[in-house]
């Protein structure tokens, strides 16, 4: 059976020093603030995506999205032709979503913390999987309730460019390099700029 990272780069290769740049007043990119959780993470994902596996969400309009997703946590996000929304169990089958496993609670509890957002709670979680070719057009993440939290994504894998957009989808959009271990976190004034993945380059671990 192969594994769904067969495609991902070892993060030796993309190693960098540890960084905290700064974003915007509640944005922060960490960079390779996760890479010594990495593998243990990786282990996490491949036990929430045996009882979920990865699918292909759809747009409003009936699109299927390039990006496949999983879910874990009290709360899963979910994207088809009814809209975007959060819901507590799984449409397709009525079953709660998995639990979301203690270290995923504890890495973004830690990189909020980094960021300027102490006391942050994550209640769901969305394992989004880029395989080359996918990409993630300029949106924001407008489907929760608490706009007061933040956002706190990591990154695993293949490199990718993050675009890092204004408050209106027209604003022109900063391009990021992420890599294995980087995370990034935003909230508070950032809490609904655009943002996006450009199209995701061939790699492989071979």
């Amino acid at each position: 059976m192969q594994s769904p990272f067969q495609a991902f780069l070892p993060f030796e290769e993309y190693e960098r020093p540890l960084e905290h740049i700064r974003l915007g007043q509640g944005a922060a990119l960490l960079a390779g603030f996760a890479r010594d959780d990495a593998s243990r993470l990786y282990e996490d994902i491949l036990a929430v995506t045996a009882t979920h596996a990865f699918q292909h969400g759809s747009t409003r309009g009936g699109y299927a999205m390039s990006v496949a997703g999983s879910r874990c946590g009290a709360l899963g996000w979910i994207s088809d032709e009814r809209g975007y929304r959060y819901e507590p169990s799984d449409p397709r089958t009525g079953e709660p979503w998995p639990t979301m496993p203690a270290r995923f609670q504890r890495v973004a509890e830690r990189a909020a913390t980094a960021a300027g957002f102490p006391g942050f709670e994550p209640d769901a979680c969305s394992i989004l999987r880029y395989a080359p070719g996918a990409r993630l057009s300029l949106h924001q993440d407008r489907s929760e309730r608490d706009f007061t939290q933040p956002v706190v994504t990591v990154s695993l894998g293949l490199p990718a460019t993050f675009l890092w957009g204004g408050m209106r989808r027209t604003d022109k959009a900063k391009e990021i390099s992420l890599f294995q271990g980087d995370v990034a976190v935003w909230g508070g004034r950032d809490r609904l700029r655009f943002h996006g993945v450009r199209e995701i380059a061939e790699g492989s671990i071979l």
